[in-house]
């Protein structure tokens, strides 16, 4: 399985140190450049483990393919997107919910941060996700109270 990772799903993973549980859930993940440069960016939190993590995970991105409704989105979106369709990927692990929209209108298969906690806890590489959601909540990440308690009924904790 292919998966394409955007910064914002990628830091918060990192916060709640569940990178590893990505190459365990997914086999095989990839970033494009522009969002390697956004969250390896020195002295930026997460930047160190990121870094270590992402090191063989970047892939250029060889054209530009057609994205519709793009107004709005980063650079890193954009590139995750377009990487996302230029490698034929299985999901997109991305969290803002503007990019979101876009990756649906787009045709792309996408998952967030929580989603991808809460799988791990489904396939029993994480025994519950209220630690991991406590380290985000204690982060600059915000999680609606309304999402946290329908993830946390979800998961049956």
């Amino acid at each position: 399985m292919i998966v394409i990772a955007d910064s914002s799903a990628l830091v918060a993973l990192s916060i709640c140190d569940c990178l590893s549980v990505l190459d365990e859930l997914f086999g095989e993940v990839k970033v494009p450049q522009a969002v390697y440069d956004e969250v390896c960016i020195f002295g930026k939190a997460e930047s160190k483990s990121l870094s270590i993590y992402l090191h063989d995970k970047v892939c250029d991105i060889s054209t530009a393919i057609h994205i519709e409704k793009t107004n709005g989105l980063g650079k890193g979106e954009l590139a995750a997107i377009n990487l996302y369709k230029q490698l034929a990927a299985d999901l997109l692990l991305i969290d803002d919910a503007r990019a979101k929209k876009i990756a649906y209108i787009n045709n792309v298969e996408v998952m967030g941060r929580l989603g991808v906690l809460l799988l791990a806890k489904q396939k029993g590489l994480i025994s519950a996700i209220r630690p991991f959601i406590d380290r985000l909540r204690s982060s600059d990440i915000f999680i609606s109270d309304h999402l946290l308690e329908r993830l946390l009924v979800i998961a049956g904790e």
